[in-house]
């Protein structure tokens, strides 16, 4: 069977429900569209994940587009982020659109960009030219900005202008660092678009100029890293989550970081193999990982709005991510599963702060309190997924941390070790302090309780079983791809 239409298809289909959006005829419809194509979307992408388990890697566009096993794990991810956060949407705008504040011609808007965006990340994930790859990015920059402000005020406007200006100079560093590695590679023969695709770069990796090397890597972390959220160029991170609506703020936490650190990523085993220093790259990412759970802890513990505090939980994970990516090993495997387990257990709590913040009014977590009574389902998913967050037991995510911790211990790595645990340990201690506080203080004023639907039900206690599950057991196909994907950051094939 041939496949050569599968990846440029996964990235029309998108582009094409974005055009189509621009001419529904309702509000309820563009939002529910939303919520239909994102599962069409998924549907196709789990054909393509399936066939690299089953037949490996997949080249298209003359190979320019390549779906491995790396890119297959994010992919997965990726739709499984956008289809609960586009089910979301259906019940986050119900009230909105009802009572008419949720205009046609807006609504039309948000899913045009919505499927213009999962478009864009689609391309960054397909790339096999980092050129086109930093394009994706550049792109998932223009448009998710615009789903900001989809609720127009004076501080979206803002949030919205900090998340262009700040993301876009770190897209432009980004792009120095590749045109550095691109001349990099005129040392080993590869000129013209061959030096671009990274199948070629990683085949060549040792006969790179080193120097160069090493100078567009530098800048491409930190480039790719201000998209990312790894601190301290984080600082736009804040502002775009708690101003956002909620579904865009999951797609934001969920994976647009995700994508951005999958760019890094692409860059490491071509570092690795090509400076002659075993950990060069690596070691980056420690440092960056180290600071981001760093920063993340103390501003966690002085948080009083729950969507600011979920958004430093982001730098918080993101840090983690870059730390196992950085202590290798068995850290790689546990740094990609953590990225799933983050990624659907920070959805869920962005779903419940969203909800929350509509039954309260407010995000101030010294007035949301008594939330497992006001809304036991949205309440008891939020204290659910900040248990997750921080790490309690059973929960996977508890599981990629140990993970990684075990790692580093076994590398000698004593002080990443002691440095890990004291970041964690204080996020353990002031989010903790936090949930409890939301579930257990009295209610400053009256809130009239908010039953939730059965559909509404599933989309928290769903991802949080699965969360459950995940700690106790890992499907043998998720292992085997978390494998084959740990392999390629490894120097695997």
């Amino acid at each position: 069977m041939d496949e050569g239409w599968l990846l440029p298809a996964l990235v029309a289909l998108p582009a094409a429900c974005a055009g189509v959006s621009l001419r529904l005829r309702s509000a309820r419809l563009a939002i529910w569209f939303c919520a239909a194509g994102t599962l069409t979307v998924a549907g196709l992408a789990a054909t393509a994940v399936w066939v690299v388990y089953a037949a490996g890697p997949r080249f298209a566009a003359g190979g320019w587009l390549m779906l491995d096993a790396l890119s297959a794990y994010h992919l997965a991810v990726m739709l499984a982020v956008y289809s609960l956060s586009g089910l979301y949407g259906v019940s986050y705008f119900r009230e909105e659109i009802e009572d008419g504040r949720l205009k046609v011609g807006r609504a039309r808007r948000y899913a045009a960009l919505w499927f213009g965006s999962l478009a864009a990340m689609m391309l960054v994930l397909l790339a096999n030219n980092l050129g086109i790859m930093w394009v994706g990015i550049e792109a998932t920059t223009l448009l998710t900005a615009f789903l900001i402000c989809i609720h127009v005020s004076a501080g979206s406007l803002e949030a919205m202008w900090k998340y262009l200006l700040v993301c876009s100079v770190g897209v432009a560093i980004a792009f120095t660092g590749t045109v550095l590695i691109v001349a990099a590679a005129a040392q080993a023969g590869l000129n013209g678009t061959a030096a671009l695709l990274w199948s070629n770069l990683r085949e060549v990796a040792p006969r790179l100029d080193p120097v160069l090397l090493k100078a567009g890597f530098a800048l491409v972390v930190v480039g790719y890293g201000t998209k990312a959220g790894l601190a301290p160029m984080h600082n736009w991170l804040p502002d775009a989550h708690s101003q956002a609506p909620a579904p865009v703020s999951a797609i934001f936490s969920g994976f647009l970081l995700n994508a951005a650190l999958y760019c890094v990523l692409r860059y490491l085993p071509v570092v690795e193999a090509g400076t002659g220093q075993c950990g060069w790259g690596q070691g980056i990412m420690v440092v960056f990982g180290l600071l981001s759970i760093t920063v993340a802890a103390i501003f966690i513990v002085a948080q009083h709005d729950l969507k600011r505090l979920l958004a430093y939980h982001s730098v918080e994970h993101l840090g983690i991510i870059a730390l196992g990516v950085g202590v290798g090993g068995l850290g790689l495997l546990a740094a990609l599963f953590h990225t799933l387990n983050h990624s659907l257990c920070k959805a869920l709590s962005f779903f419940c702060a969203g909800s929350l913040g509509q039954v309260y009014g407010t995000h101030d977590m010294r007035r949301v309190t008594q939330v497992v009574r006001t809304s036991p389902v949205w309440g008891s998913g939020l204290v659910g997924s900040l248990l997750a967050l921080i790490g309690v037991a059973p929960f996977s995510l508890f599981l990629s941390e140990f993970m990684i911790l075990k790692a580093a211990v076994s590398h000698g790595a004593y002080w990443i070790s002691g440095l890990f645990l004291a970041g964690i340990g204080v996020v353990f201690v002031g989010a903790l302090r936090h949930a409890i506080a939301m579930a257990w203080d009295p209610l400053p004023a009256p809130v009239p309780a908010r039953p939730a639907r059965a559909a509404e039900g599933l989309l928290v206690f769903g991802p949080l079983a699965v969360l459950l599950v995940l700690g106790v057991w890992m499907p043998p196909p998720l292992l085997a791809l978390l494998t084959r994907a740990a392999g390629l950051l490894g120097g695997g094939s």
